[in-house]
């Protein structure tokens, strides 16, 4: 009897662990998937805020160019176009981020690094561990009774 009230009870402890595995990989790939659209989210975000920028700097930009184009004219000085060359570049960055390719070389160059560098990826004292932040947690935690008293 106590053979097959033990019999029943590993199953049961068989079935339980398979549900808890299943029940975190898909708690994982739900975390997974909610990290990747809150990327995509703040990705479009600065998109967005590159296009915005570039609007407004577009529009300095015309307006210096004319401004700065027609007193060069009028006052025969050509050293007056000389501001048009940096904001030419500054221009160029923008449209290049709001609507080039910029994007994608960052994340070619990214991959890159993550390849060919990935010392340059290492964290200070390493990855965090669990009996690090635990040090650290009861290291505040008894910090923070002793400042209590």
């Amino acid at each position: 009897m106590g053979f097959l009230l033990s019999k029943s009870m590993d199953a049961n402890l068989k079935n339980q662990q398979e549900f808890m595995l299943h029940n975190s990989r898909l708690q994982l790939e739900r975390q997974i998937l909610m990290q990747s659209q809150m990327r995509e989210r703040q990705m479009a975000m600065q998109i967005a805020w590159s296009r915005e920028v570039l609007k407004y700097f577009g529009t300095f930009f015309t307006l210096a160019t004319v401004g700065l184009t027609v007193g060069a004219l009028k006052r025969k000085k050509p050293v007056l176009l000389a501001p048009i060359v940096p904001f030419g570049f500054i221009l160029a960055y923008q449209m290049d981020s709001a609507y080039g390719t910029l994007i994608y070389r960052m994340k070619g160059e990214a991959e890159s690094i993550m390849a060919s560098e990935q010392d340059r990826l290492d964290l200070p004292h390493g990855t965090p561990t669990f009996e690090s932040i635990e040090k650290t947690r009861r290291a505040r935690s008894s910090l923070a009774s002793f400042l209590e008293k």
